[in-house]
């Protein structure tokens, strides 16, 4: 089911899945209410909507599909071109599966799409396998890879942890593999009890970060609570059955899944909030944040503050609509000359601030000197604009912190103001505010 108010979006998207897959039986809805009299009466694998709906909205749609008794399992993707705030924030507990940027492309939309369906038609994952038996290995592997899954088998505990450690020195751990399926009982001095111990304990993954499922030949109460009490989130019995043994992986990759949706979820949370909405740079939260984790983790910085000359005159002459995408270009131009390790954020109204870390002043003044030539050229909406600088550097501070940095630099730019505009003063040991 696609659900767009937007005819010609549900027509793309409508072409193009009959031909990426065939026999597909696809109905098209442009309002919740219309797509609600659909599901009452049939059983959807996927349902895909819009945030903005005519009527009832998206998020609205989605309560309603989990209280039905035909859909409530149905994956149901978010197809938005900006995840807003509410989105991000109410979508997981409206039940939302995934979302999907519009902006990547219908063609894009459609891969998704299918990715879904097949995790939740089948089974999609990596399996990190530890089995001592070959036998039992060889037999039990043969029915996980016959359902779709990828198996890395490994003999031992202590070669299992040296794997997983490994992998997250490199920051691998997690994307590598989807599930840890051991056997309880393992030969060597490390069992699999021991090694589940380490999984938590050690390497410190959660439950929903690296689910865990046991095998062991008892099955009983209490070993059961000491399976669970190890840290494993199921487990199942040999002899295996197949059956079983899928609808357990099956779980946890559901686990998985939804842990990897909520990390998602907290990232783009996040990223909005430390975001300029308009120009696209960090805001004030991010720079107070981690600026000063900067500035802790390498002394040697240095911080310039740059203010577009005359701006109130170009927001009167043109209107507040040119204003604001100067604002951007400026933005976005600030972005695309620095390094990544440097942060750029938006300080307030038309002030940017640049803080570089492994930078002394000599460099510092190099950048704003490069900054002024490329401003000048720069044009944005073909006005001639010119820029102020602020700059101060660790070596020239009383006191290592950003917020002496800041000072330094706002006064340092007071001075550079008051001088005519389109010049870099700099704050040096001596108290001085010098021109550069």
């Amino acid at each position: 089911m696609i659900v767009d108010r937007s005819e010609v979006a549900r027509s793309i998207i409508s072409h193009i899945l009959h031909k990426e897959m065939n026999g597909v039986y696809i109905v098209t809805c442009g309002s919740a209410e219309e797509a609600m009299e659909y599901l009452h009466r049939d059983k959807f694998h996927l349902i895909t909507t819009s945030l903005l709906l005519p009527g009832l909205d998206g998020l609205d749609f989605c309560h309603e599909i989990r209280k039905s008794d035909k859909q409530h399992l149905t994956p149901v993707i978010f197809v938005s071109s900006d995840a807003d705030r509410r989105l991000l924030k109410e979508g997981f507990s409206a039940g939302v599966t995934d979302y999907f940027n519009k902006s990547l492309g219908y063609k894009r939309l459609v891969e998704f799409m299918k990715d879904v369906l097949r995790r939740h038609a089948g089974l999609v994952g990596k399996i990190l396998y530890v089995e001592d038996s070959l036998t039992d290995a060889e037999v039990t592997q043969i029915y996980m890879e016959k359902h779709g899954l990828h198996i890395t088998h490994v003999t031992s505990g202590e070669k299992a942890l040296a794997l997983l450690t490994r992998l997250q020195q490199k920051g691998k751990g997690i994307e590598t593999f989807d599930i840890i399926f051991t056997d309880f009982f393992l030969s060597g001095q490390m069992t699999g009890g021991d090694l589940l111990y380490a999984i938590r304990t050690q390497l410190h993954y959660s439950r929903q970060e690296m689910p865990v499922l046991v095998i062991t030949i008892q099955d009983n109460i209490e070993f059961q609570a000491e399976i669970f009490q190890a840290g494993a989130n199921d487990f199942t019995t040999k002899p295996v059955i197949e059956e079983v043994l899928i609808a357990r992986l099956k779980s946890l990759l559901l686990v998985k899944h939804q842990y990897n949706v909520i990390k998602n979820y907290s990232k783009d949370i996040y990223k909005l909030e430390t975001t300029d909405s308009l120009t696209g740079t960090y805001n004030q939260k991010f720079l107070l944040e981690e600026g000063r984790t900067l500035i802790s983790n390498c002394p040697d910085a240095c911080l310039i503050i740059i203010d577009i000359d005359n701006f109130q005159m170009i927001d009167e002459m043109y209107g507040h609509l040119i204003a604001d995408h100067v604002l951007y270009l400026v933005g976005q131009f600030l972005i695309n000359f620095v390094s990544k390790e440097t942060i750029v954020a938006r300080f307030v109204g038309k002030k940017f601030v640049i803080l570089t870390p492994n930078c002394n002043l000599e460099a510092g003044k190099i950048i704003a000197a490069n900054i002024h030539s490329e401003i000048a050229i720069l044009k944005p909406e073909e006005l001639e604009i010119t820029v102020s600088l602020g700059l101060s550097a660790s070596e020239d501070a009383e006191k290592i912190t950003l917020a002496n940095l800041v000072n330094n630099a706002e006064n340092a730019l007071s001075t550079a103001q008051e001088q005519g505009n389109n010049k870099t003063f700099v704050y040096n040991t001596d108290k001085n505010i010098v021109a550069i």
